[in-house]
């Protein structure tokens, strides 16, 4: 069993990439392999809304992100980790979404990509997300955009990860229960996924 973290902050070792280590360590405890890849340290372009992959199927843009891609579709648990920017995601992890819409278009345009129940429910996405802000719907625009990106990658969409209020408790590591919560819920979808196999 394989864990893939892709942390879209633009800062290391801030709130968020902390709440998704942690998540990965839970994760590894419980067994399975987990591997970490970080936006802002790699090269690539946002999608160019050129509409070739709905013909072909393949994106026209050949960079990190496409060996990334690949490897995305490899893994059982995918964990999508950006703090709250401006109420949404980050730049960095919107471009990776905005390039899948290759997966949107392979599924919904030219019907070659397919995934049963079976699968969905074999493979386990998460969105790990801290704010700033004391506010209950603080990360409610990010959630569509996670929705979205899991389904066309075949992914069930488990769970959120998630900490607001870090002004407050002064970042992660002040939060009392925000860490353990999630090596919590990595252990504990290792043990869901062994279940199924």
């Amino acid at each position: 069993m394989k864990a893939l973290g892709i942390s879209g902050s633009p800062r290391r070792g801030g709130n968020t990439e902390t709440l998704l280590d942690a998540f990965l360590e839970g994760v590894r405890e419980g067994g399975a392999d987990i591997e970490k890849i970080v936006l802002r340290d790699l090269e690539f372009s946002s999608c160019k809304g050129c509409n070739a992959c709905h013909k072909t199927g393949v994106c026209v843009l050949k960079d990190d992100l496409t060996e990334i891609f690949e490897e995305i579709l490899s893994v059982d648990i995918l964990a999508l980790a950006s703090p709250i920017y401006s109420m949404s995601v980050t730049a960095e992890m919107k471009a990776l979404i905005d390039r899948g819409q290759v997966f949107w278009a392979r599924k919904f345009i030219l019907k070659d990509l397919y995934f049963d129940y079976d699968h969905i429910s074999r493979h386990k996405g998460f969105f790990v997300s801290t704010a700033g802000q004391n506010w209950d719907h603080v990360f409610s625009a990010a959630y569509p955009v996670m929705t979205a990106f899991f389904n066309d990658i075949g992914f069930e969409y488990r769970d959120n990860i998630i900490a607001n209020n870090m002004d407050e408790y002064k970042g992660i590591k002040g939060h009392p229960t925000a860490l353990a919560d999630a090596r919590k819920a990595g252990a504990s979808v290792v043990t869901e996924l062994a279940k199924l196999s």
